[in-house]
């Protein structure tokens, strides 16, 4: 078998990004086995295994065969301790590239989700297996949860100094089906969307969207946190990659013309 023939196993395959991923390597003549906790249906060049990142239960019969791992998967915690699992599991296997999706700010954020994907991080580039690291900003379907949920108060707060860079899904996921078929590259340029706004930008966007009218509330976000936010230690202002799609262009996807 093949680096081509071999598939290429996706974690979280089913998820937000995976759902863009696997039909992009499936355009690139990849066979694709998507990693899920329940598995699913097969179709035409794409199989389901069922397997536990947490618990790194069947991992080993998920990995027999690939040679290239694209870790999408990840949830609120716990994924420093799931990539552990993955990448013992994908040095058993043989396997020739690791490619992981992290966070901008992973290194910096005092936050116990940044430092899980810090965890990730340095799980994949300490397991020996040549790798890929791409760190993208929140994502527009993000930050559309944030500011549809917001947007049911009466008044919505805005976090003074809380700047967000959205990048949009298909952006990423066309960016790392490249690095996937690419040869490992370490740690990459950030990816980033094309313009930053605040939080209270986002939200009026989304009103003005909606057609609705809402009073925002300036609110100061205190601690390491707030500092952190508001030093901006989120965001790439130099040297990132920039997707194409705007918050705007998302909205009218997804909220206008809904």
């Amino acid at each position: 078998m093949t680096a081509k023939t071999a598939p290429v196993l996706v974690t979280g395959g089913t998820g937000t990004l995976g759902r863009l991923v696997v039909p992009l390597l499936r355009e690139a003549g990849r066979t694709v086995r998507v990693l899920s906790r329940r598995g699913g249906e097969p179709a035409e060049g794409i199989e389901h295994v069922a397997a536990d990142l947490l618990r790194g239960e069947g991992l080993d019969a998920a990995l027999e065969g690939v040679e290239t791992v694209l870790h999408l998967a990840g949830g609120p915690k716990g994924d420093d301790e799931a990539t552990r699992h993955l990448v013992r599991a994908a040095q058993r296997a043989g396997v020739q590239h690791v490619v992981y999706i992290s966070v901008i700010g992973a290194d910096k954020l005092p936050l116990g989700y940044f430092k899980a994907k810090l965890g990730a991080e340095q799980a994949v580039s300490e397991s020996g297996i040549p790798w890929t690291t791409l760190r993208a900003a929140q994502f527009h379907d993000l930050a559309l949860t944030v500011v549809e949920k917001m947007a049911k108060l009466p008044v919505v707060p805005s976090p003074g100094g809380l700047r967000w860079q959205p990048v949009d899904a298909r952006d990423v996921a066309a960016r790392l089906v490249e690095l996937a078929l690419g040869r490992p590259a370490g740690l990459v340029p950030d990816l980033i969307g094309p313009k930053v706004y605040g939080l209270g930008e986002l939200s009026r966007g989304y009103l003005q969207a909606r057609g609705k009218h809402r009073m925002l509330l300036p609110v100061r976000m205190p601690g390491k946190v707030g500092r952190s936010y508001r030093a901006g230690e989120n965001l790439t202002l130099e040297g990132a990659s920039v997707g194409q799609r705007t918050w705007e262009d998302f909205l009218t996807e997804r909220v206008t013309a809904a």
